[in-house]
C-alpha cells in the first residue's frame, strides 16, 4: 500500500512541477532540513527563575510536581460567571500515565503536501520518567491529507503526572524524507481521561518534536516543574534563532531577516493551494495585458474611456460605479468617509494661517445665510493635511520625472449630509504662483485640483495607512509574539490566528512591490526613493492613540460626521473584539498582579514598543504593562490592526483606483501655478501612459483579492485553547460579529454604494495579501 501510494504522489509532483516550476522551487526549499532544525526545540533551564517565583507567590498557584493538566469531566463552563480561574483551576485533578492501552488521534493537515510516508512514533513523558518511542502505524498508508488516524499505543511503566508527548519522525525503509504537517495529537487514557496537544506546524527532516497539552499557562503556573519550564525556554530560543530582526532600509520599522522567499520558516508561508493560486492568479492578469498588447504601449491614453478596456474580467459593481461618478464632488468627498483611505480626514477648528481660504472663495459652496467662520464653529468644516510628503524625492520612470504635490484641502458638510471639497491649494506655502482651486473654476481646472489631491493621497495610503500601519506594525507583533510568547501562552493562543501568514506576504512585499525596481518603483510618483523616507517619517510620527480606533476618531474630530460608515461599522468591530479579549484576559490574569509578574508578556510589549514605535516616549505607547486594563487595550488595538482596520484599507484598493483618474498614482508634469491652463489633453498627458497604468492595475487587483486558504475573523478552525471556557467565549465572539454583519447588511440595502469593505464576513483574522 505504501509503495503504491508513494508511486502515485510522485507521478503527481512531476505533474506540478511542469505546470508550475516556480511553486515547486519555493516548496522544495520550504521543506528543507536547514528549515526545521531552526524551528526545532531543544532543551536547557529557564533563566528568570526569580520572576517565576515573584509569580508563583503571588498567585498562590496551588499543589507541589508538575502543573496540572485539564481532563475531560473538568472542562466544563465556570458555574459561577464570577468564580476566577485560580479557583478553578485548584479544584483540577491531576492526570497521571498509568500502565495500560492509550487510544491516540493524529490529524494530518487538510491541504495538498501535509501527508507523509516518514515512521511517526510517539513517547509519553511524565513527571517520572518518559516511555519508549510507540510506533504510530495502522495496516495501509497513515497520515493521508485531512485525515484523522487512530491507534492503541501500550504503556508498561508508571510515567507520573502527564506533562507533554514527543512526536518522532524517522526515515521509512528506503524512501525519500517526506515533510509532515501535523494539526493536533489527541490521547485517552485507560482511565478514560482525555488530552488534547495542539501542533499545527511542520515536521522536516528526521526530528523530535516536543508538544504540551492545549491548557494555556503562564509561566508562573509552571513553576513547580523544571521540565515544562526548560520547555518553554528551548522553545523561546529557538525562535529567537529562527527569526532575526534586520534592517531594510534607513528609518523604517525592522522586519524578518531573510533575503528571499526560500530561506523563510516553513510554519510562515503559505500553502501549497495559496501560493499557487496567488502565482496563478498573476499570471492570468498579466496574460490578459499582454495579448491585447497594453503593457507594450508607452504612449498616453488617446481617450479616457479607453481606460475602461484595460481588463474584460478584472471589472467590480463598485469600479463601474467609481467610472460613472468620479467626477462629482459629492464622490470625491466620500471616498474621504468610505473609500480605501478612510483614516486621513479631520474636523477642521481654525482655517490654517497657510491655507487663506476666504468666506468670498467658497460662499457659493456653502448653504444660503451662513458664513465659512459659522460653519467652522459648527463643526461642518474638514480638511486634509499632506504636509508629511514635503521634501519627498519624486521618481524617474522610462526616463520621466514624475512629480507629487503637498496639497491642503477643505470640506464642508451640507444641510443634505454631504461632504463635499470647497477648496484646494496644491502646495503648503500661500503665494500668487499658489492659487487656490475652487468648484468655480473652470470644469478641468476644478477635475485637475481634485487628481492632484488623490495622488498624494495615493501615497498617504499605500506607504501610511496600510504599509506601515497594518503590513509593518503587523510584521513587528508577530515578530515579537513569536520570538517572547511560547506556544502555551495564553496570549499565544489568543494571538496566532491574527499573525497568519503576515509574515510571508510582507517578504512578498519587499521583494516584489517595494524594493528598487519593485512595482511601486516603476509606477508611483514617489518610487523606491520616496518611499522609505516618507515610511521612516511616518514611523518617526506614528502614536499608539492613533492605532486605537476610539482614541482616533475623538483626536480627528470625526465622531459626529454624518455617512460615516468605516467608522461605525469599525468602532461595533473594536467593541465586539474589546469585549472578547476581555474575557478571556479576566480569564488568565485573574489580578493586576499577574500581569506585572508575567515576563513573557513583559517581554513582548517591549520588543513592540522597541521595534514598531522605536522606543519613542512621545508615541505614548506602553513599555511594559502594569494593569489588565492595559493589556485589554493594547491586545484589542493589535488584533484590530490585523484584521478589520487592514481589511478597511487594502479590500478596496482595485474597486476604487481601477479608474486611474480617480487614484492615479503617478503625475508626469508638474502641478499648476495658475488657473485656466487644464484641459482634457493636457490631462491625459499627465496622467501615467498605457504600459505603466496597467502595471499599476495589475498589482492593485493582485492586493485586492484573496486566494484561497481565507479564515475570516472569529473563525479559528486551529483549536490552540482546550479548554470549556475560552471555547465558550470564542462562541459568544462569533455570535457577536454575526449580529454586526447582519446590521451592516441591513444598512446596505438602502445605499447607493453599499460599504463592504469591513463587514465581518469579508475580514480576514490576519494580514495575508
Amino acid at each position: 500500500m505504501r509503495l503504491k501510494a508513494f508511486w502515485r504522489l510522485q507521478e503527481r509532483w512531476k505533474i506540478l512541477n511542469g505546470a508550475s516550476r516556480d511553486v515547486n522551487k519555493t516548496l522544495k526549499t520550504a521543506y528543507s532540513l536547514e528549515h526545521w532544525k531552526k524551528g526545532a526545540l531543544f532543551r536547557s533551564r529557564y533563566p528568570n527563575s526569580v520572576a517565576i517565583q515573584k509569580c508563583k507567590t503571588t498567585t498562590s498557584f496551588p499543589g507541589t510536581g508538575s502543573p496540572s493538566v485539564l481532563l475531560q469531566e473538568d472542562l466544563q463552563p465556570l458555574k459561577n460567571p464570577g468564580e476566577s480561574r485560580r479557583s478553578h483551576l485548584a479544584n483540577i485533578k491531576r492526570g497521571q500515565i498509568f500502565k495500560g492501552v492509550y487510544k491516540v488521534r493524529v490529524a494530518t493537515g487538510d491541504f495538498l503536501g501535509s501527508g507523509t510516508f516518514d515512521t511517526i512514533s510517539i513517547s509519553l513523558v511524565g513527571s517520572k520518567g518518559e516511555s519508549p518511542k510507540l510506533p504510530l502505524n495502522n495496516r495501509g498508508k497513515d497520515f493521508i491529507p485531512g485525515t484523522v488516524d487512530e491507534y492503541d499505543i501500550s504503556n508498561d511503566q508508571d510515567l507520573g503526572d502527564f506533562l507533554m508527548i514527543r512526536l518522532h519522525k524517522d526515515r521509512y525503509l528506503f524512501f525519500p524524507e517526506d515533510s509532515w504537517y501535523c494539526s493536533f495529537v489527541q490521547i485517552t487514557t485507560p482511565q478514560g481521561e482525555t488530552y488534547h496537544f495542539p501542533c499545527y506546524q511542520w515536521m522536516e527532516g528526521y526530528r523530535t518534536l516536543d508538544l504540551r497539552e492545549g491548557t494555556a499557562k503562564l509561566i508562573c503556573d509552571d513553576a513547580d516543574c523544571p521540565l515544562l519550564l526548560q520547555h518553554r525556554s528551548e522553545e523561546l530560543k529557538s525562535r529567537q534563532d529562527a527569526y532575526r530582526w534586520d534592517v531594510f532600509a534607513p528609518g523604517m520599522p525592522r522586519c524578518l531577516e531573510v533575503e528571499s522567499l526560500e530561506e523563510m520558516d516553513t510554519n510562515s508561508k503559505f500553502n501549497f493551494t495559496k501560493i499557487s493560486g496567488f502565482l496563478l492568479k498573476s499570471k492570468l492578469t498579466t496574460l490578459e495585458l499582454k495579448l491585447k498588447g497594453f503593457m507594450n504601449r508607452t504612449e498616453s491614453w488617446k481617450k479616457l474611456s479607453d481606460m475602461r478596456n484595460i481588463f474584460w474580467f478584472n471589472k467590480t459593481p463598485v469600479s463601474e460605479y467609481v467610472a460613472e461618478h468620479w467626477e462629482e464632488d459629492t464622490f470625491f468627498g466620500y471616498q474621504y468617509l468610505n473609500g480605501v483611505n478612510p483614516v486621513v480626514i479631520e474636523k477642521c477648528t481654525e482655517i490654517p494661517s497657510n491655507f487663506p481660504v476666504t468666506q468670498e472663495m467658497v460662499a457659493g459652496s456653502l448653504a444660503e445665510s451662513t458664513t465659512l467662520q459659522e460653519e467652522v464653529q459648527k463643526g461642518n468644516i474638514f480638511i486634509v493635511d499632506y504636509e508629511i510628503l514635503q521634501g519627498i524625492p519624486t521618481n524617474i520612470i522610462e526616463g520621466e520625472r514624475q512629480y507629487l504635490a503637498i496639497p491642503l484641502c477643505l470640506f464642508y458638510q451640507t444641510p443634505t449630509r454631504d461632504l463635499i471639497p470647497i477648496a484646494i491649494q496644491l502646495s503648503q506655502t500661500p503665494g500668487p504662483e499658489n492659487p487656490i482651486f475652487l468648484p468655480s473654476d473652470s470644469k478641468w481646472d476644478w477635475i485637475l485640483a481634485k487628481m492632484w489631491v488623490r495622488n498624494a493621497d495615493f501615497h498617504i495610503h499605500q506607504n501610511l495607512s496600510h504599509l506601515l500601519r497594518t503590513h509593518l506594525m503587523a510584521e513587528i507583533f508577530s515578530m515579537a509574539a513569536l520570538r517572547q510568547l511560547p506556544m502555551c501562552h495564553p496570549l499565544f493562543k489568543l494571538l496566532i490566528p491574527h499573525l497568519r501568514y503576515t509574515l510571508q506576504i510582507n517578504t512578498l512585499a519587499r521583494v516584489r512591490l517595494i524594493k528598487e525596481g519593485g512595482m511601486m518603483d516603476r509606477a508611483t510618483s514617489a518610487g523606491y526613493e520616496g518611499i522609505v523616507p516618507l515610511v521612516a517619517k511616518g514611523a518617526s510620527r506614528l502614536t499608539y492613540s492613533s492605532l486605537c480606533l476610539p482614541e482616533d476618531i475623538e483626536t480627528r474630530g470625526v465622531s459626529a460626521v454624518a455617512n460615516y460608515y468605516y467608522r461605525d461599522d469599525a468602532m461595533n468591530i473594536w467593541v465586539a473584539i474589546e469585549s472578547f479579549v476581555r474575557d478571556m484576559v479576566r480569564y488568565y490574569y485573574w489580578s493586576d498582579d499577574r500581569v506585572q509578574n508575567d515576563p513573557e508578556l513583559q517581554a513582548w510589549i517591549q520588543e513592540v514598543f522597541r521595534e514598531g514605535f522605536q522606543s519613542r516616549e512621545n508615541s505614548g505607547a506602553p513599555s511594559s504593562l502594569g494593569t489588565r486594563e492595559e493589556l485589554i487595550k493594547f491586545m484589542t488595538m493589535v488584533i484590530f490592526t490585523c484584521s478589520a482596520q487592514h481589511a478597511a484599507v487594502n479590500s478596496g484598493q482595485f474597486d476604487f483606483g481601477s479608474w486611474i483618474p480617480n487614484v492615479p498614482p503617478t503625475m508626469r508634469r508638474p502641478p499648476p501655478t495658475k488657473k485656466g491652463t487644464a484641459s482634457l489633453e493636457s490631462i491625459l498627458n499627465i496622467l501615467p501612459p498605457v504600459n505603466i497604468t496597467c502595471l499599476a492595475l495589475t498589482s492593485l487587483w493582485l492586493l485586492s483579492n484573496e486566494v484561497g486558504d481565507r479564515r475570516l475573523l472569529g473563525h479559528f478552525p486551529d483549536e490552540h485553547f482546550s479548554e470549556t471556557e475560552p471555547k465558550r467565549l470564542i462562541r459568544g465572539f462569533q455570535s457577536r460579529l454575526a449580529k454586526i454583519s447582519q446590521e451592516i447588511n441591513e444598512r446596505n440595502k438602502s445605499l447607493a454604494l453599499p460599504y463592504e469593505y469591513i463587514n465581518p464576513l469579508r475580514v480576514e483574522n490576519s494580514i495575508q495579501i
